[in-house]
């Protein structure tokens, strides 16, 4: 029992479970193959045994450079930040703009419930989609939709026209909600991911915050049809990022058991010997390109075509469209689900509820002043994202050599911790700085502790399901809708205090669902594994 994380005894090998240390404890996967074969990382990395292993394809995204894999994130992760402003950048102004439209500000609000639904029903298609035929087609026409919707936007005449332009800008927004969680997974190995997931949330949750804080004065100086101007701007500037220099990341490889049987393994063992050597001392972090290869590598205008022309799974669409209404009764992703969707949904309360908190008295803050606001959270974000990151991939690294070189998912829970004390202070600490009316300092800073906290969760959630946070994300969105249309009638209602103690304690109750997730998680993880039905089902 390490760590407390009780055994399986049902299965040798774990799903999830991975050996990343060169020791001689090797789990089974591994254990047929030689172990000259098996490629490691170089300088501090040189004892981590690669997961998943790589092809020797000068095409498969895990041999690909490191500057082309971060030059890939930096584009669609400032794509997903813009994005991100998208949805909460009219909050300042909520006031200011349903007075120009002639309706309340609680039907304002809806239209940002509308967007958010559209977000998580689109996700139900954007997701088969990027995985039957890839995600490069997906960024493309979001990315266009975003463009298009950002026009329409600033030129609506009134609030119908006004709301069609958020609805459909759903569709766009979707695949930068997920997919990029998914392309990280495509182009890094296990131990580079959390970094790079914390860079990904970096820009999204900065994107959402930083938003408001500059569409504030965008609103009070030049109108707020001017955001939407300023961000087709952005996404014009995106399509030709994308087009030129995103290309398709998914990618189906030949697992590593079957690649060493084949025939062209049966030579001289010296010249195998030579080969790994080779191998071995040309790979870079990211793994070289310059192995020994039968695939000739793609001319860059093949690798910019629209689409690949081929199925990246074997899976019938229809059984893809329905595993997220499956899967999201898997423990780890109900608790996913809980985690990040009560979270974010509550942080989305934030945005909803400022405009019509700071705008009154004792604060009469104008719209700019409002958007300022934000300022707490964007830093606290960005702290929290660049400690968060890296300290996650150095826990599982640690707890990884005193395990024997064995890597449990659960390691990258242990920032939970972390994650409950910042969230207490934000919710609890925001509804009561409102109530007994402190200075502004005091709510301003909590709003930026409950968004730090959301920035040490997504790694540790997105670290741990990886491929299956689509699920989690997706029904998250159906709560923030439901809880966006109504939430500022229950704030007249009930009051900021009784509300806000309401959303903290919610969210202390499923943070503590971590505990019996860390304790039992690996044996959830071999029932799911033995199921035969859901395997059956699940696989491509």
């Amino acid at each position: 029992m390490a760590f407390g994380m009780l055994e399986d005894k049902h299965m040798e090998l774990v799903p999830g479970t991975a050996c990343m240390n060169d020791q001689s404890d090797v789990p089974r996967e591994y254990e047929k193959v030689p172990r000259e074969q098996l490629k490691h990382g170089t300088g501090r990395y040189s004892h981590v045994i690669l997961v998943p292993q790589p092809s020797d394809s000068p095409n498969d995204p895990l041999n690909w450079s490191i500057w082309k894999k971060d030059a890939i994130l930096l584009i669609v992760g400032l794509s997903a930040s813009v994005v991100g402003a998208f949805g909460p950048m009219l909050s300042p102004g909520f006031v200011l703009i349903a007075g120009d439209l002639g309706i309340s500000v609680n039907t304002l609000a809806q239209s940002t419930a509308w967007l958010i639904l559209t977000i998580g029903l689109s996700l139900f298609l954007a997701n088969p989609l990027a995985k039957v035929w890839g995600r490069r087609p997906v960024f493309i026409i979001a990315i266009i939709i975003m463009f298009a919707c950002s026009v329409w936007g600033a030129f609506s005449k009134n609030y119908n026209s006004f709301l069609a332009s958020r609805i459909i800008s759903g569709f766009g927004m979707a695949p930068y909600e997920v997919l990029v969680q998914c392309t990280i997974g495509d182009l890094y190995f296990v131990h580079q991911r959390a970094t790079r997931i914390a860079a990904w949330n970096l820009f999204l949750l900065c994107g959402i915050s930083g938003g408001s804080l500059v569409s504030g004065y965008i609103i009070e100086e030049i109108g707020w049809k001017w955001t939407f101007g300023i961000c087709a701007i952005f996404f014009g500037i995106f399509i030709f990022l994308v087009l030129l220099f995103v290309p398709e990341t998914a990618y189906v490889r030949t697992p590593i058991q079957e690649r060493t049987r084949s025939p062209s393994d049966q030579i001289d063992p010296e010249k195998i010997g030579h080969t790994m050597k080779q191998k071995e001392t040309s790979i870079t972090d990211n793994t070289s390109t310059e192995e020994v290869t039968t695939e000739g590598k793609d001319s860059y205008l093949k690798s910019i075509r629209f689409m690949t022309g081929r199925r990246y799974t074997d899976a019938p669409f229809w059984k893809i469209l329905v595993r997220p209404a499956v899967v999201l009764f898997y423990p780890a992703v109900l608790w996913a689900f809980l985690i990040y969707g009560i979270t974010l949904t509550w942080i989305v309360v934030f945005s909803v509820v400022n405009a019509s908190i700071f705008t009154l008295p004792p604060y009469n803050f104008t719209v700019s002043e409002v958007g300022l606001i934000s300022i707490s959270p964007f830093i606290m974000t960005l702290i929290g994202e660049i400690i968060s990151g890296p300290l996650n991939d150095y826990m599982c690294l640690y707890l990884t050599k005193k395990n024997h070189g064995i890597y449990e998912p659960e390691f990258r829970l242990v920032l939970m911790f972390p994650v409950l004390l910042l969230g207490v202070a934000g919710f609890f600490g925001f509804g009561a700085s409102i109530h007994y009316q402190t200075h502004w300092i005091g709510p301003v800073l909590t709003f930026g502790l409950a968004n730090m906290a959301m920035a040490f969760e997504t790694g540790c959630v997105f670290g741990y399901l990886t491929i299956l946070t689509f699920v989690a994300i997706n029904a998250r969105n159906l709560l923030t809708f439901g809880l966006t249309y109504f939430v500022n009638d229950w704030l007249v209602k009930d009051g900021v205090l009784n509300v806000f103690n309401v959303l903290g304690s919610t969210f202390v109750a499923v943070v503590m669902l971590t505990v019996p997730l860390w304790i039992f998680g690996k044996k959830i993880r071999s029932a799911v594994a033995r199921n035969d039905l859901l395997t059956r089902f699940m696989k491509d």
